[in-house]
């Protein structure tokens, strides 16, 4: 069991520098927030439409949680999105080319399933041709673009379960008679294909999209409609607040300080304390290798970093004050790590889950910065929890292993701790 844990623990190791490894860490795999690396400013206007004629603060929080829902959707992490004035959205894109987050921000994608008036084609040609079947995109549980056969780009689209029954009946009708299904987009035709046979959670939207549209079209429709029209009044680039040179500064500031902790333990618990700096340096290397896989860190994330570094020191010291208690106990060293651990581990347990149900709170409710901060502390704070209760003693086992090999006695060792 002991071989499995340190070799569980090896390959936690190698997996993480191979990740740091693959991505460059010189030309960075990391991501950089706008503070950091720079970016686009973006600042849009609502505007009233026939549906929506009052902008009022409801229409503003709907507005901004769907261009924040978009921008997620398309990939782009750590935007931050705020209301400013009583019209308007300011979007802060770090790093990124904005034109792709515009074109997908600046379409409402209402879109709408009609069917044909025929009392409309018997009549006269005012009426109205189309008709509203209450099936709009609100109904669709997700959208995903993709070629057909043929390499024509749709969207295939899920419905959710409630709205299945009303569109299966609807088109069950339909094909009844072989009439067409009006596909509409922001009160546009796409298609009106011909209903072959019943649809009910399953279906496609087609049209002559290019790959760039349907992707975006697919973003628009999973992140829902803007409840209002929006209007690009302002753009500008923005450079690095920070700059390279900031960055490098800080980069050996924490390299210092992590080194002064490290120094610190060594010289305050000796070979726990080396064991420790050891697990404390494995807590880094795993850390960014994680932050390798699609975190965007900007100077905010990286404050809470260098916070779960501090957790992390924290929770080796609980464990190596209680191991010198034991041992004060006249307790043996190998019985007193053995409950110096446990002992420790409801404190730094109870310390690390508050501190991430706070982290919770601020990634739910919380935008850009302040939910970068809180990714990162929470990943942090997860890492060092397994760093000091599995990586720490683990090393802690095995020392001992290889001490007790060489001595059959339970001794006090005062070069441990």
């Amino acid at each position: 069991m002991k071989s499995f844990k340190f070799v569980s623990i090896l390959i936690i190791l190698l997996l993480s520098g191979y990740w740091l490894w693959a991505g460059n860490i010189k030309k960075t795999n990391l991501k950089l927030g706008l503070d950091l690396v720079g970016g686009a400013q973006l600042t849009f206007e609502a505007k009233p439409s026939k549906q929506t004629p009052k902008i009022n603060q409801e229409v503003m929080a709907g507005l901004s949680r769907v261009i924040e829902k978009r921008i997620n959707a398309s990939g782009t992490t750590e935007a931050s999105v705020q209301q400013v004035g009583p019209n308007r959205i300011l979007v802060e894109i770090p790093g990124v080319n904005p034109e792709t987050v515009k074109r997908q921000l600046l379409k409402t994608a209402k879109l709408e399933f009609k069917e044909i008036n025929l009392k409309a084609t018997k009549t006269t040609p005012e009426e109205e041709k189309w008709l509203s079947t209450e099936v709009t995109g609100a109904d669709l549980k997700r959208a995903q673009a993709a070629p057909d056969q043929t390499g024509n780009w749709m969207i295939f689209f899920e419905l959710k379960p409630e709205s299945a029954q009303k569109f299966a009946k609807l088109t069950g009708r339909l094909a009844q008679d072989k009439l067409p299904l009006g596909i509409f987009l922001d009160d546009k035709l796409l298609s009106s294909p011909i209903v072959q046979s019943q649809i009910s959670e399953n279906g496609q939207i087609t049209g002559t999209f290019t790959p760039e549209e349907a992707k975006d079209l697919a973003v628009q429709l999973n992140a829902g409609a803007l409840p209002v029209p929006v209007e690009l009044i302002s753009e500008r680039t923005v450079g690095a607040s920070l700059g390279q040179d900031s960055i490098n500064k800080s980069l050996q500031a924490g390299l210092i300080g992590l080194g002064i902790v490290c120094l610190f333990m060594i010289c305050v618990y000796r070979f726990s304390g080396f064991l420790a700096t050891l697990a404390l340096l494995a807590y880094t290397l795993i850390s960014l290798g994680i932050f390798t896989r699609g975190i965007t860190l900007t100077l905010a994330g990286i404050a809470g970093f260098i916070l779960s570094i501090g957790m992390a020191v924290d929770a080796n010291i609980l464990i190596f004050e209680r191991i010198k208690e034991e041992i004060k106990n006249g307790k043996g060293l190998y019985k007193a790590v053995e409950e110096g651990f446990n002992k420790a581990f409801p404190s730094i347990f109870d310390s690390n889950l508050n501190t991430l149900i706070v982290c919770i709170i601020l990634g739910v409710l919380g935008t850009g910065i302040v939910r970068g901060f809180a990714i990162t502390l929470a990943v942090g704070v997860i890492v060092s929890f397994f760093s000091a209760i599995t990586i720490t003693r683990e090393l802690v086992n095995v020392s001992l292993s290889l001490q007790k090999k060489n001595t059959n006695k339970s001794v006090i060792a005062p070069w441990w701790i």
